[in-house]
């Protein structure tokens, strides 16, 4: 299954890292990643191309305000794994977003 997965943080530089992280995981796993990194200011203007939002540690106090303006499954990433860029336990947050 494709999966399409919205990275949202402050300016959209730290998810950008995080994104060729994912994208290089998810080739390696043998599954379709379609995923953009971006700054708070522009997440209105794309997130209806994706199916789950996740937040940088950085904008968490955003979640309720995002998840009212785009009704979408969104999940904050552990701090933890953020900072070391660890995409096996950001994936399965994706997963579970999934369900």
């Amino acid at each position: 299954m494709d999966k399409k997965v919205l990275l949202i943080c402050a300016g959209g530089m730290s998810t950008g890292i995080l994104m060729k992280k994912m994208e290089k995981y998810a080739a390696e796993q043998g599954f379709q990643l379609r995923i953009e990194a971006i700054g708070m200011s522009s997440y209105e203007e794309v997130y209806k191309n994706y199916d789950v939002i996740l937040l940088g540690p950085q904008v968490s106090y955003k979640k309720a305000e995002i998840e009212e303006v785009t009704k979408m499954p969104i999940a904050v990433i552990a701090a933890y794994d953020y900072a070391v860029g660890n995409v096996a336990n950001i994936m399965k947050q994706v997963d579970e977003l999934y369900k």
